[in-house]
C-alpha cells in the first residue's frame, strides 16, 4: 500500500462512517477505481477503530453514566427501571446478531461480498429501503421511548451492515424510522450500539491486515496508524454534524447520493473499466 492510498482511505473512512452511505462500500470502490487493488475487509474493520474512537469521546459522558447506571443496577434494583440501565441492556442484547453473523459468514463477508456487483445493488436496493422509511415513518417516538423490541430489531438491522454497500447507520436508521423512532433517536442508539460490534472486529482484525497471503494492498503499521487517526479526525467532526443534521433535515439527499453512486459503480463494471473482484 502506497502512503497516498492509505491517507485517502483513512479519509474516506472518516467522512462516511457514520452517514448511511456505507463506509465499506466506499473503501471497496475507492480502492477499485483509484488503485485498482481492494484494501480488505480487515483494513476496514481497523481503521473503523479510529472513528469508533471518535464515538467513545464524543459520548464520553454518556457512556460513562449508562456503564456506572449498569453496573450498580446489577447489585441494586432500584436504579433498573432508569433508562441508563435499560439502554445498556439494549445495546448489549443488540449486538448479539451483528456478533454471530460476524463469527459464521466470516469468510464470505472477506471474500465474495466484496464483489462489486454486490456493493453496487445493495448500495441502491438499500436506498430505495430508506426512502421508504423515511417517508412512512411518524417519528413520534423519542430516546426515552426505546424498548427492547427496538434494540433487536435494529441490532438484526445493523448485522445487515457486514454486507458492504448495506450501511451500518443506514441500516439502524431504516429500522429506526420504521419504528417511529425520531431520526436524532434512532441516531444515538446506533452511534452506541456499534461501539461493542466495531471495537471486537477490528482488534480482532489487526494481524490479518498485515497477512501477505490474501493478496491486494497490504499496509505497514506506520501507514495503518495514520490511516486510524486520520479516520478518528475527521469521524469526531462528522458525528455532530450528522446530529445536528437529522434533527432538522430528512435522509432524502442520501438516498439519491447512494443510487448515484451505485448506479456509477455498475456503469463502470458493465463497461469494463473496474474490475468487480
Amino acid at each position: 500500500m502506497s502512503w497516498i492510498e492509505a491517507i485517502v482511505l483513512g479519509i474516506v473512512q472518516g467522512l462516511t462512517e457514520f452517514l448511511p452511505v456505507s463506509s465499506s462500500g466506499h473503501l471497496r470502490i475507492t480502492s477499485a477505481i483509484f488503485f485498482e487493488q481492494d484494501a480488505g475487509a480487515s483494513f476496514t474493520a481497523v481503521t473503523q477503530l479510529g472513528t469508533e474512537a471518535a464515538v467513545l469521546l464524543y459520548f464520553a459522558k454518556d457512556i460513562w453514566r449508562i456503564t456506572r447506571t449498569w453496573l450498580v443496577g446489577i447489585w441494586d434494583p432500584s436504579v433498573r427501571s432508569s433508562l441508563d440501565y435499560r439502554m445498556a441492556w439494549y445495546v448489549i442484547v443488540g449486538s448479539i446478531p451483528i456478533g454471530v453473523f460476524g463469527f459464521l459468514f466470516k469468510d464470505q463477508i472477506r471474500t465474495a461480498a466484496r464483489n462489486l456487483w454486490l456493493v453496487a445493488t445493495t448500495l441502491i436496493v438499500f436506498a430505495f429501503v430508506l426512502a421508504f422509511a423515511e417517508y412512512w415513518g411518524r417519528q413520534t417516538r423519542r430516546i426515552e421511548h426505546f424498548t427492547l423490541r427496538d434494540g433487536i430489531i435494529m441490532g438484526f438491522a445493523q448485522a445487515m451492515a457486514l454486507i458492504p454497500g448495506v450501511s451500518r447507520s443506514g441500516g439502524t436508521l431504516t429500522a429506526g424510522l420504521f419504528l417511529n423512532l425520531t431520526r436524532e433517536a434512532a441516531a444515538r442508539y446506533s452511534f452506541l450500539l456499534a461501539i461493542p460490534a466495531v471495537v471486537m472486529s477490528g482488534v480482532f482484525s489487526i494481524p490479518d491486515v498485515f497477512d501477505t497471503s490474501g493478496g491486494g494492498s497490504i499496509p505497514t503499521p506506520a501507514q495503518m496508524v495514520v490511516a486510524t487517526l486520520i479516520a478518528f479526525g475527521l469521524g469526531y467532526a462528522s458525528i455532530a454534524w450528522l446530529l445536528r443534521y437529522v434533527a432538522h433535515h430528512s435522509l432524502y439527499v442520501f438516498v439519491l447520493y447512494r443510487v448515484a453512486l451505485g448506479s456509477l459503480v455498475l456503469a463502470l463494471l458493465s463497461t469494463g473499466t473496474i474490475s468487480a473482484t
